[in-house]
């Protein structure tokens, strides 16, 4: 056998092996096969013996045919395989097992989904109000008064009910490690739900294309204690003084540059600014990251973001008719970091 042969041979086996290999990762955070919470625990409850008698059935029926292929495999040109038309205990068997099995999937399936999707107005249930944006989330507490973006904050132990909305096009809603994928549809309110058993931090993002930058539209859950939770929320209620054009020197004039370059017509900054269009940012550095949780947050980030919003998440609505000089810059900075 001659060299390239060989390799036309070996490629299928190659590509197969590197298609496995990348299914590999050591650390992934939207493993949606190691739920942390009880809705996310119900869904891989479904999927696991779902998967098993798929996988039992797929290499049953492979092994089938790589059997019938060799056992009853043309001898002669005379040769004719052995007919089986009209065996009538072979074709109610072989149509009477899968849709028992798909009778049985689709039941548990059904009540899986009824049950994760229950609305539950009990005492101890937080309401959020998820509004889809191109592209970042909003998150409205209404029972907390509470607006804030791209990282959702939720107690440990308690059911949270989510409702989804969009402003613009469709997106959906999914973190993995918590919950399954819901769509975000404009005119149209859907809910979930979702739970964290423990503390901890779950990466997500929006799972339906919604323009040049859905890949860029990534969301966190931070799941804290009921106490941390209480104190976030409670500071999230107080307006820092910092919120006003307060300070002096730099902070005081970003804190100008911040209305006269047009970013209060946009942003919220609560007691200074009330911009619906981008996110609210009257607590930007109590945050982890921004731009739809793309970038971690701190000045060297801000920097290329405000230099370049577009070069850096093409089409979002963030619009510079003049570019900000790199003096600019520093004060908008100073200014943001008092937004805590």
């Amino acid at each position: 056998m001659n060299v390239s042969r060989r390799v036309r041979r070996l490629l299928p086996l190659a590509l197969l092996l590197g298609a496995l290999s990348s299914a590999c990762a050591p650390n992934a955070p939207q493993d949606t096969l190691d739920p942390v919470g009880p809705i996310a625990k119900q869904l891989d409850g479904l999927f696991n013996p779902v998967l098993a008698v798929a996988a039992v059935f797929f290499f049953l029926v492979q092994g089938l045919v790589l059997f019938s292929a060799i056992r009853f495999r043309r001898r002669s040109e005379d040769e004719a395989p052995k007919q089986i038309h009209g065996n009538v205990k072979l074709e109610i068997t072989w149509t009477a097992i899968p849709a028992l099995i798909l009778a049985i999937v689709g039941i548990a399936t059904v009540i899986t989904i009824l049950d994760i999707n229950k609305i539950d107005k009990g005492a101890d249930v937080l309401d959020v109000t998820v509004t889809g944006h191109q592209w970042w989330w909003e998150y409205e507490y209404p029972e907390l008064g509470l607006v804030t973006a791209n990282e959702l904050h939720i107690p440990t132990g308690t059911r949270v009910e989510l409702k989804l909305e969009s402003d613009d096009v469709i997106h959906s809603f999914w973190p993995p490690k918590l919950a399954g994928k819901v769509d975000v549809i404009p005119g149209h309110t859907n809910t979930m739900a979702i739970q964290a058993d423990a503390p901890g931090e779950f990466e997500g993002q929006c799972a339906e294309f919604c323009g040049i930058s859905h890949s860029r539209m990534r969301l966190r859950v931070i799941a804290q204690s009921p106490e941390d939770f209480k104190a976030w929320a409670a500071d999230q209620k107080r307006e820092h003084p910092a919120s006003a054009p307060g300070g002096t020197g730099e902070v005081a004039e970003g804190a100008a540059l911040f209305q006269s370059r047009g970013c209060g017509g946009c942003h919220t900054v609560a007691g200074y600014t009330q911009g619906e269009i981008g996110p609210n940012l009257t607590h930007l550095f109590d945050r982890e990251t921004f731009a739809g949780s793309i970038f971690e947050l701190n000045s060297i980030n801000l920097r290329r973001w405000l230099r370049d919003p577009q070069g850096e998440k093409p089409g979002n609505k963030m619009v510079l008719p003049v570019p900000l000089n790199e003096d600019e810059i520093t004060k908008l900075i100073a200014y943001l970091e008092t937004l805590k």
